[in-house]
């Protein structure tokens, strides 16, 4: 009797997926125990993360950043691929390193002193610190911050703290809280001279809103009432410093491809239905001896004893609220309600290519050709005082800086409404509101004579179909259990059904990692692991 191989399929090509079907290889190909296939809905392996090229310039459309080199698997796939150094220019973002000063400067062209920028900083760091549980893991204690003169920072953090649970407190208001609690504490304070029409009280809030939207691309939470607080201090970081990949990020994901057999993945392969058997049927309408029955956009069915999902949140969000749906039967209540409450939001890039006439001044000289880092500080977009000309898209971009020092391609970050707004603009409505935004900022103090663009190029991740989103985050009325609960296979061990029949990785299935390339990483190991367990304990390989 010839016995079949069990077939893994798994959806998607991306960190995850590939990541998963890497290790699946490695373990068992000198066995011949696994039938794997990646399927992948696009034209290109990658997922989110997806290195390109603008104006001669390597960039990342999708996933940037190596989040702390200490520790991450990713890091050292970089260093034995040597994948960290390059002759070609990349997107590696040193404009803000320590020989070059972040100039910060706001609406109306005024450059803001450190002296008012740095307390307003060091402020929203400490506030994020605290709700990351970093004073705990770093034992900054209640004499530290008595020395450092923010007595009031830890009354209100302890105040906080005591609070019954913090339930339902988001980040966005535990910051605002923190922001009226320093104003309380200062006293004396004087009106600025010079700054127009700005004012000490207003210019902070307008630094701190500054720094609440970096925090915004951080978790890709469009609103930071809705970025739940007492899950942030889950999240754990590597140590170390964050990097970019000078060969591109694409090089890991061509590394783990490179392991598999010609074919093993299928590009344009999208699954449109996904049936399985969340209890036994002796007669079910298919093939009974592979439980799992997928179906593809182009009518074609594959059979499967085992699928490991990766596509994003926003795919399974969609997926769950469609009537037809993705999965049938449905996904049970308790993962579908968890796939409901966990946030998967928007962030996108837009990158700007200087015009050369930007780089004259109002007396005809030439400007030195690098672009300085720029923190951009913003009237609210309700206040009167506002330029009209900014449009409501740019104000709370917080960054304007060059993807390396002396390039001529900026880089600005969006989330939210804003993202999603700019993927429907044409080139030459972003052209002409960002030459607007930023001849503003720059025209008086920098003697600019207009800052022009001639070329952008935006991402859309909202409105692929592939994805729906950026990353995921834990939204107010979710917790970090609803990753665990993302992470459990189908069907339960309690039900007589075959087992493992649907399997999940991804970022958004990993409960400390979430949102990162290393948490999908680590996710496709998982399952990968998880499969490999189940058959070692059935005995059908040996070690």
């Amino acid at each position: 009797m010839v016995v079949k191989k069990p077939r893994i399929v798994i959806v998607g090509a991306g960190m995850a997926g590939l990541t998963a079907a890497n290790k699946l290889h490695s373990v068992t190909a000198s066995k011949d125990l696994f039938e794997v296939c990646v399927v992948e809905g696009g034209s290109r392996i990658g997922g989110r993360i997806n290195t390109s090229e603008f104006c001669g310039d390597q960039i990342e459309l999708g996933a940037t950043w190596i989040h702390g080199i200490g520790g991450s698997p990713l890091h050292k796939i970089a260093q034995q691929t040597h994948s960290l150094l390059s002759d070609k220019p990349w997107e590696c973002m040193d404009g803000n390193s320590s020989d070059q000063t972040t100039i910060t400067i706001a609406e109306g062209g005024f450059h803001l002193d450190p002296s008012i920028v740095n307390p307003i900083t060091r402020l929203f760091k400490n506030l994020m610190d605290h709700a990351q549980g970093k004073n705990q893991k770093n034992n900054i204690t209640e004499r530290d911050t008595t020395a450092r003169g923010d007595e009031f920072l830890h009354s209100f953090c302890k105040k906080v703290s005591t609070r019954v649970g913090s339930a339902g407190l988001s980040i966005g208001s535990f910051l605002r809280g923190g922001l009226d609690a320093y104003w309380d504490s200062s006293k004396d304070q004087e009106e600025f001279k010079g700054c127009g029409i700005w004012n000490r009280k207003l210019l902070e809030e307008a630094i701190f809103a500054m720094h609440e939207n970096t925090q915004r691309t951080y978790t890709s939470a469009g609103d930071l009432l809705n970025l739940d607080y007492n899950a942030e201090s889950e999240y754990q970081m590597f140590p170390g410093e964050e990097i970019t990949i000078a060969k591109g990020y694409l090089s890991i994901i061509e590394y783990l491809a490179s392991a598999l057999p010609p074919g093993v993945i299928q590009l344009g392969r999208k699954v449109t239905r996904i049936q399985w058997q969340p209890e036994r049927h002796e007669q079910n309408g298919f093939c009974s001896s592979r439980p799992v029955k997928l179906h593809f956009c182009d009518g074609s069915v594959m059979h499967a004893d085992h699928v490991i999902i990766t596509v994003s949140l926003g795919v399974l969000k969609a997926a769950i609220g469609d009537d037809q749906g993705m999965f049938q039967p449905p996904l049970p209540n308790y993962k579908a309600e968890a796939i409901s409450r966990l946030g998967f939001g928007v962030v996108n890039k837009l990158f700007m290519q200087l015009s050369p006439t930007t780089h004259h001044c109002k007396d005809g000289h030439h400007r030195p050709k690098r672009f300085p880092y720029l923190q951009l500080v913003f009237h609210s977009p309700h206040s009167e005082m506002r330029h009209k000309k900014i449009p409501w898209w740019m104000r709370r971009s917080p960054t304007l800086c060059p993807i390396y020092k002396n390039s001529s391609v900026l880089l600005c970050w969006f989330a939210g409404e804003e993202a999603k707004a700019l993927e429907s603009l044409k080139d030459e409505e972003i052209i002409n509101g960002a030459s607007d935004t930023f001849s503003s900022f720059l025209c008086s103090g920098y003697s600019y004579n207009e800052v022009q663009f001639s070329k952008v190029l935006k991402t859309k991740w909202a409105t692929d179909p592939l994805f729906l989103g950026s990353y995921s985050y834990v939204a107010v009325g979710s917790s970090g259990e609803d990753f665990d609960t993302m992470a459990e296979p189908l069907p339960r061990e309690s039900t007589s059904s075959p087992p493992l029949q649907i399997l999940f990785a991804g970022e958004a299935t990993h409960r400390t990692h979430y949102s990162t390339t290393h948490g999908a990483y680590f996710s496709g190991l998982r399952e990968a692991n998880r499969l490999l367990q189940h058959y070692h304990c059935l005995g059908i390989y040996n070690n």
